[in-house]
């Protein structure tokens, strides 16, 4: 596969062909925002994150909001460019970083920005990402009141030994008393993340977080298998043998046990990592898995539109000034070419409950997905092909199975 890119160099000029604005608006359409601070760096994380004294006095949440606005700003202007309509935002999703370290007012002052540049389709769906440490019942009402819909709580474990491993700060019953203070301000919509897989996790620790989350009486849990990233403190302690590499026998029963347990209490997978009750999905990741467009603002941020897709500069400081000077903090750019959208339908697709239209596989991957039912890792229902539970226990070779049979690469 070739994609037409732009480098570094050129970053400043960067701008979005006529062709990627054809349909603009009758796909789903949402901004992500990306807050890069953190109080403190979790030992498995390896997202786009600074701490204070990292950061020093190079870059500030003033700074990053100030060119967060020049950015919403300049990419409705470009959507919206030779009169065309600028597509108001759908979802928005805030995600960290720590969102919630900006406190209410902080976030109250990003929805603001995104309604002046693309503003807010009725009925919006309005996520924020936030650490239960750095919440209240008071940052719930102001964000509630400032139109956020729905929270997504990072809970990862009820278990402390896990939780240390995972160097999260968080004491173990917070995230359920935040969930509660959410839902008592008025959200219908918390979100639980979950982590399995931790060194040392053993099947009661599994069981008391889902006996913690089910309590909580949410109605969407994110449920994601512990992976070592290079580069992170994690990595490192398993490199020495400080801690060994998650087992995948492990982590397969311990997602078949998490599965039946939510089932059981009524929240169904609609994405393999992902349950909730009946019309609690999260719309703003179904766009992303969809096809959507969605303009990603702020450092490292990814954006769709159309088929090209862009990513920022990373360090705050440089965003800041980027921004300032009037460019666009475009680090690089892809066009993606026919081969590149089949082969991330199929990829994003297929881990839907929703399934993957038969008549989507190309020719030499028909035969693929024919093994896949015969081997009941895919089931046929209508005119979809759906992963089974085993499926989904392997839906990563299955879908590389699939694309392997049409020799993309």
């Amino acid at each position: 596969m070739v994609s037409t890119r732009v480098t570094e160099s050129t970053a400043t000029a960067f701008t979005l062909p006529d062709a990627a604005l054809e349909g603009l608006g009758t796909r789903p359409f949402g901004v992500y925002i990306h807050v890069p601070f953190c109080a403190t760096r979790c030992g498995y994380c390896d997202f786009n994150t600074y701490t204070a004294g990292e950061l020093g006095t190079s870059a500030s949440p003033q700074s990053w909001l100030e060119g967060l606005r020049r950015e919403l700003d300049a990419g409705a202007t470009m959507l919206g460019r030779d009169g065309r309509a600028v597509p108001a935002a759908q979802t928005v999703f805030v995600g960290g970083g720590t969102p919630s370290l900006l406190g209410g007012g902080g976030l109250a002052d990003v929805l603001t920005a995104v309604r002046s540049s693309f503003g807010l389709a009725p009925g919006a769906e309005v996520t924020t990402e936030s650490n239960p440490e750095s919440t209240s019942p008071e940052f719930f009402e102001a964000i509630r009141g400032a139109g956020y819909t729905r929270v997504s709580l990072g809970m990862q474990s009820a278990a402390p030994h896990v939780l240390r491993v995972l160097d999260r700060t968080h004491t173990p019953g917070r995230a359920v008393a935040a969930a509660t203070e959410a839902r008592a301000a008025g959200f219908a919509h918390v979100n639980l993340d979950m982590i399995y897989g931790t060194p040392g996790e053993r099947d009661e620790d599994l069981d008391a977080t889902l006996d913690a989350v089910l309590s909580a009486d949410v109605d969407h849990v994110s449920a994601y298998s512990l992976i070592v990233e290079d580069g992170t403190a994690l990595a490192r302690k398993v490199r020495r043998g400080e801690l060994p590499a998650p087992d995948d026998d492990v982590l397969a029963a311990r997602y078949e046990r998490i599965d039946a347990r939510l089932s059981e209490a009524g929240l169904n997978w609609y994405e393999v990592s992902n349950w909730s009750k009946p019309g609690a999905e999260c719309r703003h990741n179904l766009g992303y898995w969809d096809g959507g467009d969605w303009w990603g603002a702020g450092p490292g941020a990814h954006s769709h539109v159309g088929g090209v897709r862009w990513w920022n500069v990373k360090h705050p400081a440089r965003y800041a000034d980027e921004l300032a000077s009037g460019a666009l903090p475009v680090a690089d750019s892809e066009t993606l070419t026919a081969d590149d959208r089949h082969m991330e339908r199929v990829m994003l697709v297929l881990r839907l409950r929703s399934g993957l239209p038969d008549s989507d596989l190309l020719p030499g991957e028909v035969e693929a997905g024919e093994r896949a039912v015969a081997d009941q890792l895919l089931e046929a229902v209508g005119d979809r092909l759906v992963l089974t539970s085993r499926g989904r226990l392997l839906a990563d070779g299955v879908i590389r199975d699939i694309l392997t049979g049409n020799n993309i690469e």
